[in-house]
């Protein structure tokens, strides 16, 4: 049976993150966006507070915490910015390979890394050809001896300049497709690694996202993930596992613009009223609030079935694809009950509005979560 009471520990959690929000995501996102700075302050607060590393195990110094505790924790981190919530959150992406496949020696070595200092990981899959169709990657490997050699370019690497390592995915053969892939630990300041270009983002411009250029990086057998070719596996089980967080930062995105829009709602006056007592704007804020509430939902049912054991795909699309397509309704909703004020930057609802759209395409797009949730009901 589902509860929907928090324990204590998990009110505690989103007090203390709801509190770092307020005094401090909030106070710095502004600046942070319009200067596309890395919240590296930020960041380094967050690790003191243990929040940039919940699902590390505890056996490798970690809190040992669950999913569903990452989502509380990302819906109030991303109520103040989404980027500084995906600079976080991809901290975690990048660790999840090694949660999942690693060996005792990865994961003694580079989860405690992470939360031995204030540092970085980063999750490196995509390519400039091959986003969402991961079997269709040109980044390759070679056996030579005790040793793997990699080459090719990643591309939207989030965290990529300021990483400490990398969790890298490419193929032996790109005739076999997704039976061809591995997965590699590998460290940032290994001979051959550069970074390529920064992009310059319409939204989550804090959040840094850049290439990685692989030139016959050479790593030692020991920096193989979960075995030779399973690392197709590897990135779909991670993908079931971190896109409830997606979910949540739909759901953090979408809580402010609802509070944000029902404060302006109730100041601004248009002929004679408050404008919330017009039929059209109450409208607009009650569809907000049904589906923040409905994100909601579908995030903590998904991050309970990864606490209990079941990666189910379906279950992560579901909240990934209903939470993005809904932050990005619900924040233009916003703007427009903001009116002309809206699309200024004298409030935050523009900067909530180009945000949310990032969500609807990263770690898979809306549409290739529907196909998905077609197939799984297809194939049944």
């Amino acid at each position: 049976m589902y509860s929907f009471d928090l324990s204590e520990e998990q009110k505690a959690l989103v007090d203390m993150a709801r509190r770092f929000t307020r005094e401090r995501v909030i106070p710095a996102a502004p600046a942070l966006d319009e200067a596309e700075r890395f919240p590296e302050e930020l960041f380094r607060e967050a690790h003191a507070l243990g929040i940039t590393n919940l699902e590390i195990p505890q056996e490798y110094g970690g809190l040992g915490l669950g999913c569903l505790d990452h989502v509380l924790l990302d819906e109030e981190i991303a109520y103040g910015c989404l980027g500084v919530n995906t600079t976080f959150a991809a901290n975690m992406l990048g660790s999840l390979p090694l949660i999942i496949a690693g060996s005792h020696e990865q994961k003694a070595k580079y989860l405690g890394m992470l939360v031995n200092e204030p540092v970085c990981a980063a999750y490196a899959c995509s390519e400039p050809d091959a986003g969402s169709d991961v079997a269709g990657m040109s980044t390759r490997y070679e056996q030579h001896g005790d040793e793997y050699v990699i080459t090719g370019q990643k591309r939207w690497i989030t965290n990529s300049a300021y990483a400490r390592w990398f969790t890298v995915f490419a193929t032996k053969d790109k005739a076999m497709k997704h039976k061809g892939i591995s997965c590699f630990v590998v460290d940032a300041d290994a001979p051959g690694v550069k970074m390529g270009k920064k992009e310059h983002k319409l939204g989550q411009r804090c959040s840094h996202t850049g290439d990685i250029l692989l030139e016959e990086v050479r790593v030692p057998k020991s920096a193989l993930v979960g075995g030779e070719g399973k690392g197709f596996y590897v990135a779909m089980k991670t993908f079931d596992r971190s896109r409830p967080w997606i979910a949540a930062g739909a759901a953090g995105v979408m809580r402010r613009a609802l509070d944000e829009s029902v404060a302006y709602a109730k100041e601004r006056k248009t002929f004679g009223v408050a404008i919330g007592q017009h039929q059209a704007v109450q409208a607009m804020i009650a569809n907000m609030a049904m589906k923040y509430e409905a994100t909601r939902l579908l995030c903590h049912k998904a991050a309970m079935q990864v606490d209990k054991g079941h990666l189910d795909s379906v279950d992560s699309a579901y909240a990934k694809a209903f939470g993005a397509d809904a932050a990005m309704e619900v924040t233009t909703d916003a703007v427009q009950v903001f009116g002309g004020y809206g699309y200024t930057r004298e409030y935050p609802v523009e900067k909530l509005m180009r945000d949310a759209k990032l969500l609807q395409i990263y770690e898979g797009t809306s549409q290739i979560q529907r196909m998905v949730i077609a197939r799984n009901l297809l194939g049944r």
